[in-house]
């Protein structure tokens, strides 16, 4: 025992941390605990004091947060089909316009493609159709010309309003042109070349005799104007089978309201 109290006392003096100037190492600071607990009492009694003054609605919101943030992140299968099929179509309309641009694979087609496009613009059909009507001597080329003038004004006119509510962008960031302002079709759904041709194909199927080749071409040129929307980088693939429906549907109404020989001739008259 009395031997092993020197060599403790040598081990204390050799050691380093023993020392004056080290001694705070081994201390831990009082003041800094008293400073921590005192903190934490404080914060735990501001919290107790915050939630004590919460109101009952305001408790009711918290609880209800988590509750629509699931919501979000959890969609419903139609949601998740919609989405898909927006996104499917975005990608395919990308795809498929190989002619938005001088850059772009067909690029060197594009002003053959635009002169295929003008071919269902409504300006030219307008102006074509009071050429028509003013040199037509036939009662009957009259009425069928004035009736198709009043359904190319309702297609102007409603493609027009529903552009302005949908305002869906193209999938290519393309100015529309001098014709498509005059016929207001600056926006892509649905696509206004497509439901025009789709009811003047329809509407000369109907109302002309035409050689059976003659209405296969009709047909052909009315799917080749629509998806030349979309070639050009103008339209997406669903605005132009939108088109084509609210085409469709321009016609059935034309032929619900269709001006009789006698109306035509008076409003020709009045003209």
């Amino acid at each position: 025992m009395p031997a092993s109290q020197p060599r403790s006392r040598a081990r204390d003096r050799n050691n380093v941390l023993n020392r004056a100037e080290f001694l705070s190492l081994n201390q831990p600071l009082k003041g800094n605990q008293e400073s921590r607990s005192s903190g934490r009492k404080q914060s735990g009694q501001a919290g107790a004091a915050g939630a004590q003054s919460t109101n009952p609605k305001e408790r009711r919101q918290s609880q209800q947060l988590p509750e629509e943030d699931c919501m979000q992140l959890n969609p419903s299968f139609k949601g998740i089909a919609f989405n898909s099929l927006l996104a499917i179509d975005i990608c395919m309309s990308k795809r498929l316009g190989v002619c938005a641009n001088r850059a772009s694979s067909w690029g060197g087609a594009r002003s053959m493609i635009n002169l295929l496009g003008i071919t269902g613009h409504g300006i030219p059909w307008i102006a074509g159709t009071l050429i028509c009507l003013v040199k037509s001597s036939t009662l009957a080329g009259q009425e069928v010309l004035m009736n198709l003038l009043l359904a190319l004004l309702l297609d102007i006119m409603i493609v027009a309003g529903l552009q302005k509510l949908a305002k869906r962008k193209g999938p290519y960031d393309i100015t529309p042109g001098l014709l498509d302002y005059l016929t207001m079709d600056t926006y892509a759904f649905p696509a206004g070349h497509a439901s025009r041709v789709a009811m003047l194909s329809k509407f000369f199927l109907n109302h002309l005799v035409l050689a059976i080749p003659l209405r296969i071409l009709l047909v052909l040129w009315a799917l080749c104007v629509g998806f030349s929307r979309v070639m050009i980088g103008r339209h997406h693939i669903t605005d132009v089978l939108s088109g084509f429906v609210f085409g469709y549907l321009q016609f059935r109404l034309v032929e619900l309201i269709w001006m009789s020989s006698n109306t035509c001739q008076m409003l020709i008259s009045i003209w």
